[in-house]
């Protein structure tokens, strides 16, 4: 089986090819391109990114089938996300999908893009297979879900107002850092000391109450509004004070000592509930270093396993589509010629 997946859903416009089974799968190829023009605005512009699109998915589909030595006749089906993100930028994928699909007599199978991030770190790491528990942290979605197997996921958590991956691109624009913010903030972070208890960038662990049980409204949960509040309080007084430069790395290294513990504590707490052995992560913050080590060693006591993709695979990339395109083409499904984008939907297979 050899699927085309066809990314669309932000900032990055993507096409790879993926072989085998979800047992044994193969990245044949993966082409991601960015848009940087949106750093010029501190944020994806929806209208810029759809433009971008129209320009690059073409290149991008052919150098994807080049590199992988393959033709449009040599697939078995086309795999694009067509929710959620900007639904702008989703019909450029899913249009194209279609099209192509049609003409080539090829089945077009919609892919949601939090499901393909679960299978991002499969492309790596043969383990990372169900029963685990998951993790997804992006600029855009923070989850919690215990995944006994694929196609099957119940919610546990998720933010109530800001992602994580928001959240860093706030601090870092407080901080004077580029867009996107989460690797600049890590950066700095690492060359500043973790603030004690008492210090006044050592910031609150936001609903982390260490009395809680299972039933809580909030033990699975997270919220970051309040830490990035914080954060801004903390800058405005470093920078009345003239000692805003020095103060930064501390800034930033409190404030990713906050989220890194909130995750990791919950994710353990889910873990420990439905006796899951194996962790994965996946969106983009899942790349970042201090988060996954922080992982590890929560979980090295018990035995547990955590997996993480790399960031190339972290980012939003077609390989993910194609590798949940490829689970769903296998349980014989497919998209109907109505099919379209959606701005916002469940992942498919949530309870």
């Amino acid at each position: 089986m050899r699927v085309l997946g066809i990314e669309t859903s932000c900032d990055e416009t993507s096409a790879a090819i993926v072989s085998g089974t979800p047992e044994a799968i193969s990245l044949d190829s993966l082409v991601i391109l960015s848009q940087d023009v949106h750093r010029l605005f501190g944020g994806v512009v929806p209208e810029i990114a759809s433009r971008q699109h129209l320009t690059g998915i073409v290149p991008a589909v052919n150098a994807a089938l080049r590199d992988a030595g393959v033709t449009m006749g040599d697939l078995d089906a086309i795999a694009v996300t067509h929710a959620p993100g900007l639904v702008g930028a989703l019909l450029v994928g899913t249009s194209y999908a279609k099209a192509m699909a049609f003409a080539h007599g090829k089945p077009v199978v919609p892919v949601h893009h939090l499901e393909g991030h679960l299978f991002a770190t499969l492309l790596e790491h043969p383990d990372a297979k169900p029963p685990f528990t998951a993790l997804l942290v992006s600029g855009g979605h923070t989850l919690l879900l215990d995944v006994p197997e694929w196609g099957r996921y119940q919610l546990l958590g998720q933010t109530r107002d800001d992602a994580v991956g928001e959240a860093f691109d706030k601090v870092a624009k407080l901080l004077g850092l580029p867009y996107p913010g989460g690797r600049p903030v890590e950066q700095l972070a690492a060359t500043g000391e973790s603030p004690s208890h008492g210090h006044p960038h050592h910031f609150a662990r936001p609903m982390l109450r260490r009395r809680a049980v299972i039933g809580d409204e909030d033990y699975y949960d997270c919220s970051f509004s309040g830490l990035k509040t914080a954060v801004l309080h903390a800058v405005r007084h470093a920078d009345k004070s003239g000692t805003l430069e020095a103060d930064k790395p501390s800034i930033a290294r409190g404030f990713q000592d906050a989220v890194i513990e909130t995750l990791v504590e919950k994710v353990y707490r889910a873990a420990k509930a439905h006796r899951r052995g194996r962790v994965v992560l996946g969106g983009g913050v899942a790349c970042n270093g201090a988060l996954q080590l922080a992982m590890r060693e929560r979980f090295a006591g018990r035995g547990g396993q955590v997996f993480a993709p790399s960031p190339r695979l972290a980012t939003d990339n077609a390989a993910m589509i194609a590798a949940a395109g490829l689970f769903r083409v296998l349980r014989g499904e497919h998209a109907e010629p109505t099919m379209t984008a959606t701005a916002s939907l469940p992942i498919p297979g949530m309870f």
